[in-house]
């Protein structure tokens, strides 16, 4: 028990000395406690912190105030917990005893180096250079923060004493030319700027401000929280780098004020060793935020619970990373039953010294104290003022002296291998014997943790996130809400228990952080130019354009056969549209063809039933015939550019038109040249009458049917017509028409036609005087006139139309041309052998044609 007694002895002394009328007197006392063994090992705890407090008098001059810092006193428990289970340990240092020597560290730069040089003298003498000291065996120091770590490691390392830092990891320290002698036990905060980010990222808050340490360490970790933040798309509102000089002027506090609240950001980062973010903390304790969430990288450790530290109480709630690490089961045991119990062999030690802190952290008359039991001031001192579980800096003390341990253990082993020198001196244990042992030393703690002292080999560290309950008010507790473990899969690494998440005061749910609110799906973002990636405009998808997530830089074109919703959010399938037979104007148009079909083969039917009747025979029976049946499937072929288009009927479409359209005005031209035969070439006395009249119109429509087929055949050879679709036509219609194929052989054909309607309208315009009772020459010159008008208007507009319309205008122009044929030619004979038979007789004929005569 004598190191615990001597622990308690420091504790007593310094709670009393601290509650004296002059706190600051201890500062300039020589405090040591000593354990004494074998080997020791010195530790040099900041037992006591400072702060900044305004003048009264002037509010821009600060002065300098100590405070004890209960919290610390966890340090000095791990260590002489893990001195005692060493010496516990048969298997460890057997035969030998660990001791430790406590200095109290300063923090005032002036005084850093005072400890380590009493230390190394001895006697409680500052001697530089020289030691008085004859009894010390200690191997290796123990050290803290950056700060103090570094002026320390440079004096030390002079000697070759191995010195832990126990603090903060920081990449100073990391130099092995300058600190070769330096072993820092803090894991490296390699993964924490991806912790912090991965947390943004879990709740949406890509707009977070941030207040960090300009220390190197606060450098190096600001380049990794950049690049992190740049490949996740988080921004920063603000980036304030406060040095410790900015941190005592007190003249800047209204501009940070100003700058947390005028800041849109609901979020803030914090960075720094516990020497800042204490400072940072009691440097805006005098200002109210609201609605904010701080999220911090330390334990604060350094932090007492109080009024003071407003930023960790429950009206802020801040969430903190600290490293993981298993507790230590013996660590509150150790409290319970070996330091602070009742049962203890000295029971007024630790009743003082509960007293001495009680009254020290209410600031009231020690009279109180008489009210609460025993028991329940100790368990209230115990889980409020102690943690039970090991802090960050603690669980590195509790490594740092197994380390030794381990590798004193190894270096005795590796003595005792070598060969026993005649007549040699036992040799003594020097420190800088150490470290080739130090630098290769791994093994496995009490806790189960590998522990490894060489940076490259150490594994990434894993981190807790915690959030502080302070409920009811001073009574603090550090709540495990989350942990972070780079180790794993990208999708695992971040595990986070929200409902136990206590929010700052007034935020009744999960706060937002965003510069921009989200584009919302048929948006996307647009970059405003000088700000950052994170402030930007959403504008809606273009026309046909869609965007179905959130914050999308580009939206996506919808393919042709599809369209975009109203919302944009999604792509439609089109409708696709034809020339049906179920839509009104393709009704009309089917009905239109049948209706002049019949009628054609009606006028056939007369025909042929009068086909001895002189008009009849007058105008070449078998061409009308030829005619009648042709113009009957010019209007049957119309049918073939109603319906769903498929191949076989793009193919017939065109291919049926143009012969049976070349059949048909190929008729007319026979027609034409029979009746100039009969007039020019067929006059009395000439002997080729008979055989021109009978020979050239059978001639005519083959060899012009011919041309046309064989311009077909070479049309469908050379690129035929096919299927194909019209998706810009109609807003939201697919329209399934025929393509043409080939346009120049589709071009051919149509004027192929052309001039065979073209001959034919000259030469019946020609003999369109002709006398003669039943001369057709002007029924055929005026029904090409009409052919040829309705093909020459059909071009133009055939072209200008779009979709089913284009079809409609080629099935009209084939009904209207051949309804011109059919009515020009026919009708006038229709009526004359239906309406008026007297004038179709030969008797007729003759007194007509002699009463011509007499006129002339």
């Amino acid at each position: 028990m004598l190191p615990v007694t001597l622990t308690l002895l420091l504790l007593q002394q310094l709670l009393m000395v601290s509650n004296s009328e002059d706190d600051r007197h201890i500062c300039t006392e020589k405090s040591v406690a000593r354990c004494k063994g074998d080997v020791v090992i010195a530790g040099i705890f900041p037992f006591y912190s400072w702060e900044f407090v305004r003048n009264m008098n002037d509010p821009a001059v600060q002065q300098q105030s100590d405070q004890i810092n209960i919290k610390k006193y966890q340090l000095l428990f791990n260590l002489v917990l893990a001195v005692e289970e060493i010496n516990k340990n048969a298997h460890l240092l057997p035969n030998m005893t660990m001791g430790f020597e406590i200095y109290s560290a300063h923090y005032k730069d002036t005084d850093l180096l005072e400890d380590p040089l009493i230390w190394l003298s001895g006697k409680n003498k500052n001697n530089p250079n020289y030691t008085c000291r004859r009894d010390s065996k200690a191997l290796a120091v123990l050290t803290g923060t950056s700060s103090t770590s570094v002026p320390i490691g440079t004096l030390l390392d002079l000697y070759k004493l191995p010195q832990f830092t126990y603090g903060s990891f920081d990449p100073i320290l990391s130099d092995h030319g300058k600190f070769g002698t330096v072993y820092q036990m803090a894991a490296k905060d390699s993964a924490l700027a991806l912790a912090i980010v991965s947390l943004m990222l879990h709740f949406s808050w890509t707009w977070v401000g941030l207040f960090i340490t300009e220390e190197d360490y606060g450098v190096w970790f600001l380049s990794e929280l950049r690049e992190e933040m740049d490949k996740n798309g988080v921004c920063l509102a603000f980036e304030n780098m406060i040095t410790y000089n900015a941190l005592s002027d007190f003249t800047n506090d209204l501009w940070m004020h100003l700058q947390l609240m005028e800041s849109s950001t609901n979020v803030i980062i914090i960075y720094g060793d516990s020497k800042f973010l204490l400072s940072f903390m009691l440097k805006l304790r005098d200002f109210l935020f609201t609605g904010k969430v701080w999220v911090m990288n330390s334990p604060y450790d350094d932090v007492t619970i109080g009024k003071r530290y407003f930023l960790i109480d429950s009206f802020h709630a801040p969430l903190i990373f600290s490293h993981h690490h298993r507790n230590t089961a013996g660590f509150t045991n150790f409290i319970l039953s070996e330091t602070l119990s009742k049962n203890s062999g000295d029971n007024s030690l630790p009743r003082s010294w509960i007293q001495s802190v009680y009254c020290l952290l209410i600031k009231s008359d020690c009279r109180d104290l008489g009210h609460c039991s025993y028991n329940a001031t100790l368990d209230w001192l115990l889980r409020h003022i102690f943690d039970m579980t090991m802090s960050d800096e603690s669980y590195n003390i509790y490594n740092a002296v197994y380390a030794v341990a381990h590798a004193l253990h190894q270096m005795i082993l590796h003595l005792m291998e070598e060969p026993p020198v005649h007549n040699a001196q036992p040799k003594a244990f020097l420190s800088s014997q150490l470290h080739p042992f130090l630098k290769k030393i791994q093994f496995t703690n009490p806790v189960g943790d590998q522990v490894v002292l060489n940076e490259e080999r150490k594994s990434e560290a894993e981190y807790d996130i915690m959030s502080f309950w302070n409920f009811p008010e001073g009574l603090g507790q550090r709540v495990k809400v989350g942990r972070f473990s780079p180790s794993r899969s990208h999708d695992q690494q971040l595990i986070l228990f929200e409902n136990l998440i206590e929010w700052p005061i007034g935020i009744t749910k999960t706060p937002q952080s965003v510069c921009t609110e989200s584009c919302g799906p048929g948006f996307r973002k647009i970059s405003l130019e000088g700000n950052a990636t994170c402030c930007f405009d959403c504008t809606p998808c273009s026309e046909n354009e869609i965007s179905k997530g959130i914050d999308m830089e580009q939206c996506v074109r919808c393919p042709d056969h599809q369209l975009a919703n109203t919302e944009r959010n999604t792509c439609l399938l089109k409708t696709e549209n034809f020339l049906a037979y179920e839509d009104p104007l393709g009704k009309t148009l089917a009905c239109t063809a049948l209706c002049c079909s019949a009628l054609t083969a009606a006028v056939l039917g007369v025909f042929i039933k009068h086909q001895d009747t002189p008009i009849v025979k007058a105008n070449n029976r078998a061409l009308s015939y030829i005619l009648l049946i042709s113009l009957t499937c010019c209007f049957l072929c119309s049918l073939l550019f109603l319906g769903r288009p498929h191949t076989a009927s793009c193919i017939l479409q065109h291919t049926t038109f143009a012969v049976v359209f070349t059949v048909a005005v190929s008729t007319v031209l026979a027609k034409t040249i029979t009746v100039v035969l009969a007039f020019t070439l067929t006059a009395p006395g000439r002997s080729m009458r008979q055989w021109l009249v009978s020979q050239a119109p059978k001639l005519i429509i083959p060899i012009c049917t011919l041309i046309q087929v064989t311009l077909c055949g070479l049309w469908l050879g050379i690129s035929p017509p096919f299927v194909d679709r019209d998706a810009h036509s109609e807003h939201g219609h697919v329209i399934i028409l025929c393509n043409m194929g080939s346009l120049t052989a589709f071009y051919c054909v149509l004027g192929y036609l052309g001039f065979l309607a073209l001959s034919s309208f000259t030469m019946a315009f020609l003999v369109r005087n002709l006398p003669d009772t039943f001369n057709e020459a002007k029924f055929l010159t005026f029904s090409m006139l009409v052919f040829c008008s309705v093909w020459l208007t059909f071009l133009p507009v055939y072209h200008s139309a779009k979709g089913k319309v284009m079809v409609a205008v080629e099935v009209f122009s084939i009904l209207a041309s051949s309804g011109g044929l059919l009515g020009c030619i026919f009708v006038p004979k229709c009526y004359i052998i239906l309406i008026r038979p007297e004038r179709n007789s030969l008797f007729r004929f003759r007194a007509r044609s002699q009463s011509g005569r007499n006129k002339h």
